[in-house]
């Protein structure tokens, strides 16, 4: 059964009191659900898998995986042949991240249930330090696998497209992000899902200002 991102009252309260164009955003919308996957090792694997292709290739190949492997847990990716796991639809590159990582799992150089423990400034760190695992995919995982609940990506360019949308900006440079990441801290990634929503054209009275006419 699906596991949705958990926030509730207090969270959209927070966002609604610091923001009132917000505040607007999430009372038309009311709830926004985003499935998580609470298995990291799971999370990472399909983050690598969806790595520069479209949603639905993502999912098309990603459901490959899981019928060649029954569950993709690190036993299962490293003892699966790297030539058969290509032919899946994942490039050599790809495999290579996936059973790089599912190696370190295995002998003990990552401890995935340690990783849960760090603060974000050390777990980002962690990710990263993992081949195939830039920022932008260590912030992914950390909500959506682990639900940290203050995640703002600056590398996202949806987030990028809601800020615009919502705020009538043409361009949103790191100065102008930071003054949204402090407004909305503690609660980045609730935030972050009201403004996938938006960018997604959950409104459509709301235009991009930097799309071209």
């Amino acid at each position: 059964m699906p596991q949705y991102f958990v926030y509730g009252q207090q969270e959209t309260e927070y966002l609604s009191r610091r923001d009132k164009r917000l505040a607007a955003v999430i009372e038309q919308l009311g709830p926004v659900r985003r499935e998580v996957r609470p298995d990291l090792f799971d999370a990472l694997m399909h983050a690598i898998v969806g790595q520069q292709i479209a949603t639905k290739a993502q999912q098309t190949v990603w459901a490959r995986l899981e019928q060649a492997l029954g569950r993709v847990t690190p036993e299962t990716v490293d003892n699966a042949a790297a030539d058969s796991l290509q032919r899946l639809g994942l490039s050599f590159r790809k495999v290579g991240y996936m059973k790089g990582a599912a190696r370190k799992v295995l002998q003990g150089e990552l401890d995935v249930e340690a990783l849960r423990l760090m603060d974000q400034a050390q777990l980002s760190a962690a990710l990263c330090a993992l081949e195939g695992v830039g920022v932008w995919t260590a912030e992914m995982l950390m909500l959506f696998s682990l639900q940290r609940p203050d995640v703002l990506s600056f590398g996202d360019l949806a987030i990028h497209r809601g800020l615009r949308m919502v705020y009538r900006h043409k361009v949103v440079d790191r100065q102008r992000f930071e003054v949204y990441r402090r407004r909305f801290s503690p609660y980045g990634s609730v935030a972050s899902l009201y403004l996938w929503a938006v960018a997604g054209g959950a409104l459509p009275e709301l235009a991009d200002p930097a799309a071209p006419r």
